[in-house]
């Protein structure tokens, strides 16, 4: 294990963290806010802190994929450790367990809260809350790849332990130009959001947290209602939005590079429009009467479908009222999530494509048992070590879900809260149902139970492996003992 170069990840990302706490001192500034003064002292001891440790470079910059998924899982912690901070001593959250609950939801994208009156926050603490959806959403390894120059060949290795997805690969030849490229287009796209919301007459904060949020499709609101006080066309801007989110990246590269038909033929996009569409579907019919006309039902559905499928949280509306039929599809749509490679939670839809088509050859081999047919996405066979990685995915991330409801059992909650606190954590969504809804919070947790969730949200975000690692006694052997 190469611990030298893992140092030194986890002081470069002290040193990122800390000057990413400028954004939260600058809004403190504007709004005349004495809490900025928290954020200040914490950017400026993490910056130091983060210059010392990197003051000795590695010899060797060699990366392999163990180093990288214990550098990634120590480094999410790491940030959310610090990023817990100021929220700790401006009081706003007085306890620790709290805070790091609300951080670790933010860079995490889940968007679960246990904050009972958001607006009660100050400005820059809910910028801050609200930038750490953005930071998270891309990635902050992505980012560190973008502007530090590691050799050796092994990064995409950082990319594979952080990215969302089965398989993560290269747009282009080094993988330091495909974080930029993703991250330009990472950024570029919460730009236009940004301008949109600006144009539907959103103040200019306002707008930002929205897009912070949306990008990140984390879904911290800055108002207690989240997203329903806002107008109409606001509600549809953040909607498809969140719905572009949700896309993999690899289709807006082919599309910036006119290959869009390349772009539009991509399977998993496809399948993913097809889900959406046919739940909205099914939803604006099963809600129509409880609405005032067939454009409040439409766009009701259209939102919170968005809204669950991308893993972003925002709501409009109580979905806790609708019919059990939409309610259901809701929670289904928590599993399935996003697309590979976007900043959107939940199983991916990738891995549910290869997990039917695999059940669909297993039935032809029960019919044809001498048939040799190989499973095709894009038109390309799908290696078995793909199928064989989604089935071992599948299975863990099974026995963690049981084993978390199992946990927080104890508290003597409803089913359908515990059930669907672990769904909302686990796939980064943030609202459940019941004790866990829209206009519910996370607060009434024992500090036990907040922590079996906190592991649920970054074991989702981290893709389970990376963070499981860490309990693995032979790594704890090699970063401690071996020379």
């Amino acid at each position: 294990m190469n611990r030298s170069v893992i140092r030194f990840i986890l002081g470069n990302i002290l040193k990122i963290e800390g000057i990413l706490m400028i954004l939260p001192c600058i809004i403190a500034l504007i709004y005349g806010e004495k809490e900025g003064f928290s954020y200040l002292i914490v950017g400026f001891i993490s910056t130091i802190l983060g210059l010392i440790i990197t003051s000795k470079k590695p010899k060797e910059f060699i990366i392999y994929l163990k180093d990288g998924c214990i550098a990634t899982s120590l480094s999410w912690i790491l940030m959310s450790i610090v990023g817990a901070l100021p929220f700790v001593l401006t009081k706003e959250i007085p306890s620790f367990t709290d805070a790091l609950f609300e951080t670790i939801s933010g860079f995490t994208t889940t968007g679960a809260s246990i904050l009972s009156d958001v607006e009660a926050l100050s400005f820059c603490s809910l910028t801050w809350r609200s930038f750490t959806h953005w930071i998270g959403g891309m990635g902050v390894l992505v980012f560190l790849i973008a502007i530090i120059p590691l050799s050796g060949g092994f990064n995409i290795n950082l990319m594979r332990a952080e990215s969302p997805g089965p398989s993560v690969g290269k747009l282009v030849p080094k993988v330091k130009y495909t974080a930029r490229l993703l991250y330009i287009i990472y950024f570029g796209m919460t730009l236009v959001e940004f301008l949109l919301l600006i144009l539907g007459k959103m103040s200019a904060f306002d707008a930002m947290n929205t897009a912070f949020g949306t990008a990140g499709t984390g879904g911290f609101g800055i108002k207690n209602s989240s997203i329903g006080e806002y107008s109409d066309y606001i509600q549809w801007v953040v909607t498809i939005f969140m719905i572009l989110f949700g896309v993999n990246f690899n289709a807006y590269y082919l599309m910036i590079f006119g290959k869009l038909r390349k772009a539009l033929c991509i399977e998993e996009v496809r399948c993913y429009f097809i889900i959406i569409c046919s739940s909205v579907f099914i939803i604006y019919f099963n809600i129509i009467d409880t609405c005032k006309n067939i454009g409040e039902a439409l766009r009701l559905a259209s939102f919170q479908v968005a809204s669950i499928i991308t893993t972003t949280g925002f709501s409009t509306t109580d979905y806790e009222l609708w019919p059990q039929a939409s309610k259901t599809i809701l929670v289904l749509l928590m599993f399935i999530g996003a697309c590979a490679g976007s900043t959107g939670g939940g199983i991916k839809v990738s891995r549910f494509v290869i997990l039917i088509k695999t059940m669909f050859k297993e039935l032809g081999s029960y019919i044809h048992p001498r048939s040799i047919k190989k499973i095709k996405i894009d038109g390309k066979p799908v290696e078995h070590e793909v199928i064989r990685s989604t089935n071992v995915y599948i299975i863990t991330f099974v026995l963690i879900f049981a084993l978390s409801v199992l946990l927080i059992s104890f508290e003597e909650k409803d089913l359908t809260t515990n059930f669907t606190a672990v769904a909302a954590t686990i796939n980064n969504i943030g609202p459940g149902l019941e004790l866990v809804g829209p206009t519910q919070n996370f607060g009434h947790f024992s500090v036990f139970s907040k922590y079996v969730l906190m592991f649920d949200m970054l074991a989702g975000r981290l893709e389970l492996f990376p963070l499981m690692l860490l309990f693995h006694p032979t790594v704890w052997k090699e970063f401690l003992y071996k020379k």
